[in-house]
Parts: C-alpha cells; sequence; structure tokens
C-alpha cells in the first residue's frame, strides 16, 4: 500500500510516496503504524500522545477516515493513502 505525503511530511520522510506493507483487509490505522516505523522521524509531526494529532489529516480515497471509522476503516483494493498537516500561505494575485 502506498502513502502519498505532503509538506513537511515528504520532507521529513524523504519522498511524497512510501510503499509500507499493509494489505486489503488490514486497516489504514495498520497502514499507518507501517509508515510511521519506517520513518520513525515522521511519529513527533503526526502523533500526539499516541493518536493522531487533530492537525493532521489521514485520507482514504480523497476523504478523511475521520467521516469513516477513523483509523479502523478497513483497506480495500486500490485504495490511496494520504498524510496532509496543515497548510497554510499563498497571496491572492492582484
Amino acid at each position: 500500500m502506498e502513502w502519498k505525503l505532503f509538506a513537511d511530511l515528504s520532507e521529513i520522510a524523504g519522498g511524497r510516496t512510501v510503499e509500507v506493507e499493509a494489505s486489503p483487509g488490514d486497516t489504514v490505522g495498520d497502514a499507518l503504524d507501517g509508515l510511521l516505523d519506517a520513518h520513525p522521524d515522521l511519529r513527533e509531526r503526526v502523533l500526539e500522545d499516541d493518536s493522531v494529532a487533530d492537525h493532521i489529516n489521514v485520507l482514504r480515497n480523497g476523504r478523511s477516515v475521520r467521516h469513516d471509522e477513523g483509523l479502523e476503516t478497513t483497506l480495500e483494493e486500490g485504495d490511496e493513502l494520504a498524510l496532509f498537516p496543515p497548510v497554510s500561505g499563498g497571496s491572492i494575485g492582484r
């Protein structure tokens, strides 16, 4: 299963995509554990008190897992996983 990482998360992991060992039937939490095991430096940025920090968005197929079963959401074949930290900035062109 592949994670897509954005902003500083990709910098910490050393790339925008990270392959982890997770299969259909596993949970998003299992895949996240695989990501954090492979890239322990992400743990401090993503977790707060052993749970995903409120400001980190965990997406499965473009939808926050908070709208489903959270980290207990079951993975299916072809799922796309992504982690988004808070994003700010940009300016309006004039």
